[in-house]
């Protein structure tokens, strides 16, 4: 299980937005973008959002997938 993300693993996304990856949707935001700009070695600790409740009506080809956002980062050593 993916735990931790760097910039170069997310495809070194420019814009802000939800990208699905192989571990489920990533909700990246323009603060996180602006983190590795400064720091493009910096690893975000992936954090799973609870499922949202969904009537058995709702359709989406991705219900299965999790849900995340990044959630502290930390600097590797020099």
């Amino acid at each position: 299980m993916v735990n931790k993300i760097n910039w170069q693993k997310a495809g070194r996304i420019t814009e802000p937005g939800r990208y699905i990856f192989t571990f489920g949707w990533l909700t990246v935001t323009a603060d996180d973008i602006a983190v590795w700009q400064q720091h493009p070695d910096a690893l975000f600790t992936l954090v799973e959002l609870p499922p949202p409740s969904r009537s058995p009506s709702d359709g989406d080809e991705n219900d299965d997938a999790s849900e995340y956002h990044l959630g502290t980062f930390e600097l590797p050593d020099c």
